[in-house]
Parts: structure tokens; C-alpha cells; sequence
């Protein structure tokens, strides 16, 4: 059972990771715009209550790329405005999503750190 777990798991961020690439190799966008992209439609399909589905499924492989950082701002955004109203909106998007923000500042730290960042020659 774990087994099936990590292969839907590892198909579906598959499948994240390949519309990405599509998107690199078919448009001028660039990556900063592919991950707002992402973290938008991840938003947008949880408005609709769409990406839910795809986390109970597919498990750490739709709830760990960028699409499901946005499902859980819209998630904590509703709970809180449901709660407190429109700051509470504010509010619980902003607690549902500290963790994550957090370790990405962190980890970015540590990174720049640790390596000397540079822009890509052409």
C-alpha cells in the first residue's frame, strides 16, 4: 500500500513538473511567472473545490509543488473569513501558509550562504 502511495505520489508532481517544462519550452515566460502561474491555478481549482480531490488522492505529490500552496491559502483564507470576515480572510491565509513561507525564507538563507548566488550567463 505504501508503494502505491509514493508511485501516485511520484506521478502526479511528475505531472506538475511536466506542464511546467511545457510551459518553459513553449513560452517566453519566466520561471518567477510559471510559479505565480502555478500558485494561482491552485488557488483558482480550489475555489472551485477541485484540487482537494487531487490532495486526497494523489497525497505530498499535489500538496507539496508550488499549485498546492496556493490550495492552502484559499483554504485558510475561507475558514478565516468565515470566522472573523474579511480580515479574518487576510488573517487565516496568511496562518495557513506561515509555515511554508517560513522554511522557504529560512532554507533561501541558508542557501545563499552556503553557495555564492549568481545570474545565468547567455
Amino acid at each position: 500500500m505504501m508503494w502505491l502511495n509514493i508511485l501516485k505520489a511520484f506521478l502526479m508532481g511528475g505531472f506538475i513538473c511536466l506542464l511546467g517544462q511545457i510551459l518553459i519550452n513553449l513560452t517566453h515566460l519566466t520561471n518567477g511567472k510559471i510559479l505565480v502561474t502555478f500558485l494561482i491555478a491552485g488557488a483558482i481549482l480550489q475555489a472551485f473545490n477541485l484540487y482537494q480531490p487531487l490532495i486526497d488522492t494523489f497525497g505530498a505529490g499535489a500538496s507539496v509543488p508550488i499549485s498546492g500552496f496556493g490550495c492552502s491559502l484559499v483554504n485558510g483564507a475561507v475558514e478565516g473569513a468565515r470566522a472573523e470576515g474579511v480580515f479574518g480572510a487576510i488573517k487565516g491565509g496568511l496562518e495557513a501558509c506561515a509555515p511554508g513561507i517560513a522554511t522557504a525564507i529560512i532554507f533561501g538563507y541558508v542557501n545563499a550562504l552556503i553557495f555564492s548566488p549568481r545570474t545565468k550567463k547567455k
